[in-house]
């Protein structure tokens, strides 16, 4: 049967929905020469025109509408709708004015049509969001929604809640911007196209949450989908997207993927996208040597650009209405230029409205400038107004995925804020910023979730596909993945934020010690490490080598993880004298300059994200020593002033997971110091029942195999009975043990981010409101931990703090592990 004119256009239109561009236009095309209606063809030419444009050729699109709008016997009805799609090529090439310029007479002309009022309602939504306009956005989405409601298009009115989630994170609402996309992202799971267009938007949320490993692997699977489909516009704003992303920890990179992004614009047309992807590449070869996210030396991308080109680029941005990115590139050349330290011209100033990483640029910026006029004091000023800029948009957010985020937006005035307190020498400003390091991503004080049964059954899926795939890369099976974002997306919306707790200054810390206690701060700026000591005394600073300090590290959890599997055999003793030599040259290099006489006999440490994974206790110049690793100072003293009203623990429970050599011999021994204790071993070690007794116990003491996740480390679980206990199940507990001790291989491990912020099972139980978590970072040999956590729970039981029963054990039965307090051990 040959199809007519129109029901080919039907098919055509369906085709370009679902992004299916080669069959789009073999059916428009066909419509086209079958058409002797005036209006009808007028609006397959639209329609041709978008497919035209998507797969690379704007100026033949243009030309097709403006043909269209030639012939006079089209309607007027239907030249509104033509120069509705004149607007959508204007905004797909960046000219924002064009573009609300044609929409606005095609929203006038169209009249009370909602199927094609919708779509150019949502497209001048997204020119108000290119200029910053989100009030008139948010207007748009709302009107759009409403004629998508009365037209059953559910897909479109998904693509206008998932708008509606975007506008959301432009004015900083993470939580909310992830909802909105979550909800609208189903509606897209038949389409491939329109799925990449969702993912897209919501790498940006994850980008801007910090997790850029996730948000970059979906951003280059995104380009992949648009580049199959032959969307060189969309592929080529796929990789700006991946630049930027790239740009905070990878500038090298960066470069390199702006660079082919702007030659796939240049050959579109595409001036003010060109030029964005420009301006993306030259922030790459300005930003100059760095560390990354874990702290590691970044080298510089290339040789800083000239300022002509950079001008040149940012003039070009200005013309297409791209403020904020013009902004953000005369920035990046003006910081470059301080940290050369070359004269200094005045940035541009940057207006409160601005977009969040253009405010935080610009102060870094000008505390750049007060650091190179030698006003250090004014440069802490500017770097803590600007910290405190991002702490508010951030402290409606009690997530630990959220709160540790901020660490990366935070990173480069940490870094001014923290060279510029070491280069003061005084000991209280030192202090000062090292909390404010260490307590800006725990200062939000989280309000316990009410019951989610849903989040417990995305995350029980999530235990099946985990055990049926043992391997460290279950997250990556598709259904993982989506159960994944799930689960994180529900725990995001319901963990908000009960409080604020603030900093405690150097006076407040010393009234917190008692005889014969300190307080050990390490403090690195990504050039210089240095050691704070604070007691009754006095305080002191000492600089520490750090080009001796970093090659000692290298290879220090191998050489732990060696020591714990070989503990016979001929091999032993090579392995031992190998981690006992790393370790004195550890403590020779952390320790040693450190403590004057008289040694305290209590130490609370706090360390940058570089020191993160040293086994504190088993360095030769700590032990005998009571430790404890606190997440800050501030949080160890308000956690320090409850114990003094916590009564002392009574009530203790014992889990015990698969396959744990000597497992439930270390638990039955350990549960003989207290009265009553409750033991679950073999299938009564679930899930479940660790919820049950982390709301009745003080004490409670995990003995299970661990395994990490590296890029997500809330998936970082302990094997039990019914498969993993994940960092997001225990945010689900209503109340959790005062006292946690993680019997388990990598039970206590930690990813980095960003330098200050690290991430994992121990700080998941403390942010869930845990005092003290006794934990080891890397494995530890079964005989040694049923032995020495034994002796440890008889000082539980007998009323000891946790890190006085750890270094009483560890005296007892000479074992030198590498457990640790974690938070607030006395």
């Amino acid at each position: 049967m040959t199809l007519t004119a129109d029901e080919l256009y039907r098919r055509g239109l369906d085709h370009t929905n679902e992004g299916r561009n080669g069959a789009a236009r073999r059916a428009l095309a066909a419509a086209a020469a079958r058409c002797d209606d005036a209006d009808l063809r007028a609006r397959i030419a639209g329609t041709l025109a978008y497919v035209v444009d998507r797969t690379g050729d704007p100026d033949a699109a243009r030309r097709l509408c403006l043909d269209a709008l030639d012939d006079a016997r089209v309607s007027a009805h239907t030249a509104a709708i033509v120069r509705g799609q004149l607007g959508v090529l204007a905004l797909h090439h960046g000219a924002v004015d064009e573009a609300i310029t044609w929409l606005d007479r095609a929203i006038h002309d169209i009249g009370d049509d909602p199927e094609h009022r919708a779509s150019m309602l949502m497209n001048r939504s997204v020119a108000h969001m290119q200029e910053r306009r989100l009030v008139a956005a948010r207007a748009d989405l709302e009107r759009a929604a409403g004629d998508y409601a009365r037209t059953d298009r559910a897909v479109d009115a998904a693509m206008a809640e998932h708008n509606r989630g975007y506008v959301a994170l432009l004015e900083g609402d993470l939580v909310q911007a992830l909802a909105r996309m979550a909800r609208a992202r189903r509606a897209f799971e038949q389409s491939p196209v329109n799925s990449a267009i969702g993912d897209l938007d919501r790498a940006e949320v994850l980008r801007d949450a910090g997790l850029t490993t996730e948000a970059e692997s979906i951003l280059e699977r995104v380009a992949g989908v648009f580049g199959a489909h032959r969307m060189r516009q969309a592929r080529a704003e796929a990789e700006v997207s991946l630049a930027r992303s790239i740009l905070t920890h990878s500038p090298g990179r960066a470069a390199r993927v702006a660079r082919a992004a702007a030659r796939r614009f240049a050959a579109l047309g595409s001036e003010s996208w060109t030029a964005r992807a420009d301006a993306v590449r030259l922030r790459a070869l300005l930003a100059g040597a760095g560390i990354d996210r874990t702290g590691a030396p970044v080298p510089a991308a290339g040789r800083p650009p000239a300022a002509a080109e950079v001008e040149a680029t940012a003039a070009m941005l200005d013309r297409h209405g791209l403020r904020a990115d013009a902004a953000a590139l005369r920035l990046a050349q003006a910081l470059s230029v301080a940290r050369r330290g070359s004269a200094l011209p005045r940035p541009p100033r940057v207006h409160a409205s601005a977009p969040l990483e253009v405010r935080l640029l610009a102060h870094e910026v000008a505390a750049a400038r007060s650091a190179q006029a030698g006003r250090d004091a004014a440069a802490r000023r500017v770097a803590a107004r600007g910290l405190a800029v991002l702490e508010a948009s951030r402290r409606a957010f009690g997530s630990l995925d959220l709160q540790t985020s901020i660490a990366m937006q935070g990173a480069g005035l940490l870094g001014a804020g923290l060279a510029a307190a070491l280069r003061s020498g005084r000991p209280d400003v030192v202090f000062a910023w090292s909390e404010r390091a260490r307590h800006m991503s725990q200062q939000v004080v989280p309000l316990r979730p009410p019951p989610d049964p849903r989040l417990a059954a995305e995350l029980a899926q999530l235990r099946q596909l985990r055990a049926e795939n043992p391997a460290g890369d279950w997250l990556e099976d598709p259904r993982a993945a989506a159960l994944r974002d799930r689960a994180r997306e529900r725990q995001w919306e319901s963990v908000g934020a009960a409080g604020v707790q603030a900093r405690i200054g150097l006076p407040g810390a010393r009234a917190m010690l008692a005889d014969g206690e300190s307080l050990l701060s390490y403090v690195f700026d990504g050039v210089r490490l240095v050691a704070l000591t604070v007691g009754r005394e006095g305080t002191r600073i000492v600089e520490l080598d750090w080009t001796r300090v970093r090659p000692a590290l290298t290879g220090l959890r191998a050489d732990l993880d060696m020591s714990a599997s070989v503990q016979a055999g001929p091999l032993a003793g090579v392995v031992g004298r190998a981690l006992q030599d790393r370790l004195a040259r550890l403590s020779a290099l952390l320790v040693d300059p450190v403590f004057a006489q008289p040694d305290p006999a209590r130490v609370v440490i706090t360390v940058p994200g570089v020191l993160t994974g040293v086994p504190w206790t088993m360095l030769p110049a700590m032990r005998g020593r009571v430790l404890t690793l606190a997440p800050s100072i501030s949080r160890w003293a308000a956690l320090r002033a409850e114990a003094d009203t916590r009564p002392a623990p009574r009530r203790a429970a014992f889990v015990v997971g698969p396959r744990v050599a000597r497992g439930d011999e270390e638990a039955r021994v350990a549960a003989s110091a207290w009265a009553g204790a409750t033991v679950a071993t073999g299938d009564d070690a679930t899930v479940d029942r660790v919820a049950g007794v982390a709301g009745v116990v003080e004490v409670l003491h995990l003995a299970a195999h661990g395994r990490h996740a590296v890029d997500n480390p809330l998936f970082s679980g302990l094997e039990l009975a019914d498969g993993a206990l994940f960092g997001y199940d225990i945010d689900r507990m209503p109340r959790v043990p005062d006292v946690v001790v993680l019997s388990a291989c990598e039970g206590g491990r930690s990813s980095v981010r960003w330098g200050e912020e690290a991430i994992g099972m121990t700080r998941a139980w403390l942010h869930a409101g845990s005092a003290c978590v006794v934990a080891a970072p890397v494995v530890v040999a079964d005989d040694i931990a049923c032995e020495l956590l034994a002796g440890v729970h008889e000082g539980l039981a007998a009323g000891l703090a946790p890190a006085v029963a750890l270094a009483d054990a560890t005296a007892k039965t000479g074992h030198i592990a590498p457990f640790l307090c974690h938070g607030a051990g006395f």
